[in-house]
């Protein structure tokens, strides 16, 4: 039995002696490659190419001219197995050099044949040009200077003149149309020769590699790189059937990859994955420099060309650097689905099958995964903006694999009803979708006082701004619902503005809800047609000679 030998080396600047020592200079072998695999990741690619050769025992340079220009050339790596010992040294990318056309003087007799023919056209068109100018010179003349001595002649010999004028004059337009046409058509052919002439930038990247084997042997070569024009993005499906009496909700949540390249070159029937790797930030985080506070620098005097001070120079405001704070079920027909391969800094979803996509095609979208979830349904509103009642499915994210931001299609038993988006989510998070509006669920907020006002004992110390508010809900459906309100506790930065919630307030469930400061929450289970009041209340005090106002958090 044949042994086979596997030669796994990457491109790095590798000396190698058997290259080395080699006196004769090595032989060129033209071949092709085929992409065979692709990783895609947010921000690029990274893409495996397959190459077949029969190699000669010595040294041989391997020659590929199919490998787009988009690539990175630092990062070729190369491995490789045959059937006798190899050995994989250099690779070099290049761009080759634009060659002029092999029939060069064949072009440059055409495109002198088809000038001198435009210009033949053109002394056609100067001589028609000038006998036009002739006619109507010869019609300026006054038809008295028609006879022999100047005398006028008949009228029918002057409709005779002009007539032939008339016909001189048309004759020599179509003669120069005719020739401008064919000018035309001369010229647009000059272009598309003289264009055939030039020399072509080329449209790919010529790789070669260096092979060295001590016997003939068959070579199997995997070339990997990477290319930045290629990205992928997620996308999801959530789709829950919001059940009955005698069936709990469930939540069917797909995940897609929408997948665009434009890379220069084709994806034929490849082994797709896609990767949660971002290759383009680095593997380094960011150096920060010093933050300096300090008081503002004096403004230096503006100084006139002559070196003086200048009487109408205006000081400069500067201020020092501050930093920023960021802030339905499945179907009958059954679509086919990635496997997920997780480690413990990634996820690679490994399409099944191959797959194309061409340069040119636009984005794809590819089922990477599907999950069935028993979600938590509850309606949830915040009548102090909008009392439209929002169904929300809230559930645990229990897989290995995160979920990535992006947009998610929503289907509400069977419906479509809008779309929204997936907030990022890594395992044991807990994740919220809204199902949209629940008309079933009334909800009215009305205002019960509002004053303004003067507080203190004898000598009016402080103002007052006392408001009451009572939300009514009501539960239209035939089954118990968790009903969630929300609303807004004003929130005080300045000791000297207090704000106090009222007791006739009905108890929150939850106060700063989700890390939102004054954000209170009334969450219940509502029976059946069951109807309730919910009463909030309060109070803000601050000194009377100043003034207040509220405004949203930045």
């Amino acid at each position: 039995m044949r042994l086979i030998a596997n030669v796994f080396l990457t491109t790095s600047l590798v000396a190698l002696a058997a290259l080395a020592a080699g006196a004769v200079r090595a032989a060129e072998l033209a071949a092709s490659s085929a992409v065979d695999a692709v990783t895609v990741y947010p921000d690029g690619a990274s893409v495996t190419r397959i190459i077949s050769l029969d190699l000669p025992a010595g040294e041989n340079s391997a020659v590929l001219k199919d490998f787009p220009l988009t690539l990175d050339p630092s990062s070729l790596r190369v491995e490789g197995e045959a059937g006798a010992k190899l050995t994989i040294g250099a690779i070099d990318a290049k761009p080759p050099r634009a060659a002029p056309p092999v029939n060069l003087p064949e072009l440059d007799k055409r495109i002198e044949a088809l000038k001198d023919e435009r210009a033949n056209l053109q002394g056609a068109i100067d001589a028609a040009t000038a006998r036009r100018k002739f006619a109507e010179r010869f019609a300026d003349t006054s038809p008295a200077g028609i006879g022999d001595k100047g005398e006028a002649r008949p009228i029918a010999e002057w409709r005779v003149a002009f007539a032939a004028v008339g016909e001189e004059i048309a004759s020599a337009d179509t003669a120069i149309r005719d020739a401008e046409r064919k000018q035309r058509e001369l010229d647009r052919e000059i272009a598309r020769v003289e264009q055939d002439r030039a020399q072509k930038p080329p449209i790919k990247l010529e790789v070669r590699i260096e092979l060295a084997t001590a016997a003939a042997t068959k070579a199997t070569l995997r070339v990997t790189y990477t290319v930045r024009n290629a990205r992928w993005t997620p996308l999801y499906d959530a789709r829950l059937d919001t059940g009955a009496k005698d069936r709990k909700p469930a939540l069917e949540l797909v995940r897609r990859a929408e997948i665009t390249q434009a890379t220069g070159e084709d994806w034929s029937n490849v082994a797709l994955s896609v990767s949660t790797v971002r290759t383009a930030r680095g593997g380094s985080v960011p150096d920060l420099g010093s933050l300096i506070v300090q008081y503002p620098q004096p403004p230096r005097p503006a100084q006139s060309a002559s070196g003086g001070l200048m009487d109408n120079a205006k000081p400069l405001l500067r201020s020092a650097p501050a930093p920023q704070v960021a802030e339905a079920l499945a179907g009958k027909a059954e679509e086919q689905q990635a496997t997920a391969d997780v480690s413990g800094f990634q996820v690679v979803f490994k399409i099944p099958g191959r797959v194309s996509l061409s340069a040119s095609e636009g984005a794809k979208s590819l089922r990477v995964s599907t999950a069935t979830i028993a979600p938590d349904l509850a309606v949830r509103a915040a009548p102090v903006k909008d009392p439209t009642a929002f169904l929300e499915a809230s559930f645990r994210q229990n897989e290995d694999a995160p979920l990535l931001p992006g947009r998610v299609a929503i289907y509400r038993d069977g419906v479509f009803v809008g779309r929204g988006h997936m907030a990022a989510a890594a395992k044991d998070e807990t994740v919220r979708l809204g199902f949209g509006a629940d008309d079933k669920i009334k909800i009215e907020r009305t205002v019960l006082k509002r004053n303004e006002g003067s507080a203190g004992l004898i000598v009016t110390t402080s103002k007052t701004d006392e408001r009451a508010f009572k939300t009514t809900v009501r539960n239209g459906h035939d089954f118990p619902l968790r009903i969630a309100i929300e609303d807004q506790l004003p929130v005080s930065e300045n000791e000297e503005i207090q704000v106090e919630m009222l007791s006739s307030t009905t108890p929150p469930t939850a106060s700063n809800l989700r890390d939102r400061r004054g954000v209170l929450e009334w969450a219940f289970e509502a029976k059946p047609g069951e109807v309730r009041d919910i009463n909030f209340a309060w109070r803000i005090r601050w000194p009377k000679d100043k003034g207040v106002v509220m405004v949203p958090a930045g």
